[in-house]
């Protein structure tokens, strides 16, 4: 594999960071930028020493000038009580931030990876979903901002491919988990490990038979760089996700067992335009990319609650240290 020099956007958060590891234990050079809304530096302080490294604070609404062989997009708010806050602005980054790497990339002639979203497909009437269901999303709901955003970018890599000759890929991520979450992202993963290890009430929206599939984030990041090592004619879209579906109340059984928590579950009303269920096809991502989930949900949890509890035992020792 000859080194190349890649550009991730987005690059200081959960999913951004382990790429960016991953590409420089292939012997890449990385330039991760990022504006540090979600992402965060303590995310890639560990690749700060490595010399084909470059962290930039930057953001997508703003044009890009980089030489680079590769793009990553990556930039924009995944959860949404981060991409609810400034809805606007996650809309202007989802669609602002695809023109720009898209132009860079048409610029350098340099292939660029969109990194959509499951919630492209809203709250889906066909089960599993597979690319060529067009979804059932509201366009003006309070969770719009981040599903047409989506969207839009979608569209404007199939339109640069096909008015300019952009090497463009699409892949879709369904939910994924792992170290270097956030501990207040808001995502269900996060939020039921943190209120198992703190002792607090599960907090469960609707009844809780709403389902998800999980994947690990180093299952993910495999497919992400199997997708841009495809043939030029190959945009995609293409589902990424682990195609194991439970309930938000077994995904709770599972978390306290396995953190052995006391907590007790409490219930919330549903958000509005939450999906009901998510459950990838990965068939394409079968014969395309030889690509399918290798860790286990179980074995993922274990890794994903030992990072939290090492984060949550470092943030008590330093609240101690100042009291």
């Amino acid at each position: 594999m000859c080194n190349k020099r890649i550009l991730v956007t987005g690059g200081a958060g959960f999913i951004g960071a382990h790429l960016c590891a991953k590409l420089l234990q292939q012997g890449h050079e990385v330039i991760c930028l990022d504006n540090y809304f979600t992402g965060a530096k303590s995310n890639v302080s560990s690749l700060l020493s490595n010399s084909r490294f470059e962290l930039v604070r930057h953001d997508v609404t703003l044009p890009l000038h980089f030489e680079v062989d590769e793009i990553y997009n990556l930039a924009c708010p995944a959860s949404p009580v981060h991409y609810q806050y400034n809805p606007a602005k996650t809309t202007q980054t989802s669609v602002l931030g695809a023109i720009h790497v898209l132009e860079l990339a048409r610029f350098l002639k340099a292939k660029v990876l969109q990194a959509s979203t499951s919630e492209v497909y809203g709250d889906p009437a066909i089960h599993p979903q597979d690319e060529s269901y067009w979804g059932n999303v509201n366009p003006i709901g309070p969770r719009s901002c981040y599903d047409e955003g989506k969207r839009c970018a979608e569209t404007l890599f199939f339109d640069y491919h096909r008015q300019y000759g952009v090497n463009s890929k699409v892949i879709r991520i369904f939910n994924t988990y792992g170290p270097l979450m956030n501990l207040a992202d808001g995502r269900v993963v996060s939020n039921f490990i943190v209120q198992a290890l703190q002792g607090q009430d599960i907090t469960i929206y609707g009844n809780g038979t709403q389902t998800r599939s999980f994947c690990y984030v180093d299952d993910l990041v495999e497919g992400m760089l199997r997708m841009m090592e495809t043939e030029s004619g190959c945009i995609g879209p293409i589902n990424l996700g682990n195609p194991c579906e439970l309930t938000m109340l077994k995904l709770a059984e599972n978390i306290l067992r396995l953190t052995g928590s006391k907590s007790k579950l409490f219930f919330k009303s549903l958000p509005q335009d939450d999906p009901r269920q998510r459950h990838p096809n990965i068939e394409l991502a079968k014969s395309k990319l030889a690509w399918e989930p290798k860790v286990a949900l179980e074995e993922g949890l274990q890794k994903t609650i030992a990072y939290f509890r090492k984060v949550l035992e470092f943030r008590s020792f330093r609240k101690e240290r100042l009291f």
